[in-house]
This record gives structure tokens, C-alpha cells and sequence, in this order.
């Protein structure tokens, strides 16, 4: 009960310091529960953070994403630009993946590294869901993949995590909280509508967070890191998203 309190008063001090114009005085309560988003530091920074920390207490992480049936499966699914150039992700593409391996490391007990045949091994979730794009358009497809929990539960995630890192064979890496990482429709997806990933939709693995816009659905995956901060990695804003001017949480 006491956490349904705090929850509730959190939420009602930030509406109310919001509508008094004492918007620092929101983050400052936003900050006591440790809800400040790495990109906060910018010109709309207490607006990110006012929009996560809300989110993040509204939708508590029992909170699940729309799920569809077969019927409603889009029958175009838009790719967004082209696989990357990278020399290396060109060379597994060209060889099937067979020589792909995902690494994760940081703070976890066990760094690890899985071949996408490993990945297939561990117990599947197929889910349908919507991608929404922050350019407009949108699809739902079903999605096949490992749980990221699942994953996370092998390596042995340290107590001071904080967020989960992903970096992919082009530049568009991002990041998630633990909250969102342990989420059980947050997926490594190797598959869409029954088939193996294609290259346009980011194979051999992507991250699938359906309750976030397209562009945190890392695609090309590459390696993966477990840390407390987001503060040395890239311009320190979490994401390669806040630095072409997008939020780094995307919550929809």
C-alpha cells in the first residue's frame, strides 16, 4: 500500500509543480525517486523528464502492450533504410549468421556470448504487436524471439544495473532501463511472421520493446552491455537518438 501511496503522490506533486510553472521543483521530485532520463540536461530536459517519470509511474511494469490477432497482421511492413555497409556485418550476412555471435557483458556475473542458433534453443516468445514509427507510419507483425529477461536471468544481472545497452553494426545503438529490459515482451526477435528475420528488419536479432517507438527497436544487433551509467558512453545522453534531436525515452 505504502508504494501505491508513493506512486500516487509522486504523480500528483508532479502535476501540481507542473501546472504551478515549478518545473524545477518537479524534476527536483522526480530526481528523489530516481526517475531523471540520461538526456535531462538539455533544453527540453525537464520536459523528458517530467514525460518518463510520469510514464514510468503510470505505466508500472505489469503494464503490457496491445497484443493482436493473426487477422490483424499488416500486409506491408515498411523497411526503414537500407542494412548496414559495415564490412563485417556484410561478411555474416553473406555466410547466413552462422559465424554471428552476440556478446553481453558489464555488470553481469557471466559474461556471455550466444550464436543465433543458441538463441532459438532457449524458450521462445511469439507475440503480435504494433511498431510505431516516430516518422508516422506504423505496422503490426508477430514477432519471434527469446525474452531479454531470459537472457539476462543466464548472465546474472548485478544489483547496481541500471540499464541495458545495445549496440548494433550501424551507429543507431540505444538503451533501456532495467525496468523496460526485464519486461516480458522486451525480446531479442529473430523472427517475423513466421519466418527468419530478413535483412531490412534488422537480422539476425533485433530488440523489440513494443511499448516504445520504432527507433528503440535496435536492429543489426552487435553486442550488449549491462552498466550503472550511461554517462561514458557516446555523448552521454543514452542513446544516438537524443543526439538528432529525439527523446531517449519513447514511451507510447
Amino acid at each position: 500500500m505504502s508504494k501505491i501511496v508513493s506512486r500516487r503522490g509522486l504523480i500528483s506533486g508532479l502535476a501540481a509543480a507542473a501546472g504551478a510553472s515549478g518545473l524545477a521543483l518537479a524534476a527536483r521530485l522526480a530526481s528523489r525517486y530516481g526517475l531523471i532520463p540520461p538526456d535531462s540536461g538539455g533544453i527540453y530536459g525537464i520536459g523528458e523528464t517530467l514525460t518518463y517519470a510520469s510514464q514510468r509511474l503510470l505505466m508500472s511494469h505489469h503494464s503490457l502492450a496491445r497484443e493482436f490477432d493473426r487477422r490483424h497482421i499488416s500486409k506491408v511492413c515498411p523497411v526503414n533504410g537500407p542494412p548496414p555497409e559495415d564490412e563485417i556485418y556484410q561478411r555474416h550476412l553473406a555466410g547466413g549468421f552462422a559465424e554471428w555471435r552476440l556478446r553481453v557483458d558489464g555488470l553481469v556475473a557471466r559474461p556471455s556470448t550466444f550464436s543465433l542458433a543458441a538463441l532459438k534453443r532457449f524458450p521462445p516468445r511469439t507475440q503480435i504487436t504494433l511498431q510505431v514509427c516516430e516518422e508516422g507510419w506504423s505496422f503490426i507483425a508477430e514477432w519471434t524471439g527469446v525474452p531479454l529477461s531470459y537472457v539476462l536471468n543466464l548472465v546474472g544481472v548485478r544489483p547496481q544495473a541500471k540499464y541495458v545497452v545495445f549496440f548494433p553494426f550501424d551507429s543507431f545503438w540505444d538503451s533501456l532501463d532495467m525496468e523496460e529490459a526485464w519486461h516480458p515482451q522486451t525480446l531479442l526477435a529473430y523472427g517475423m511472421n513466421g519466418q527468419d528475420l530478413a535483412a531490412g528488419h534488422g537480422a539476425p536479432v533485433r530488440l523489440k520493446v513494443p511499448r516504445q517507438l520504432g527507433y528503440k527497436n535496435v536492429k543489426y544487433l552487435a553486442s550488449i552491455t549491462v552498466t550503472d551509467t550511461l554517462k561514458h558512453i557516446g555523448k552521454g545522453l543514452g542513446s544516438s537518438a537524443p543526439e538528432v534531436g529525439y527523446a531517449w525515452y519513447a514511451g507510447i
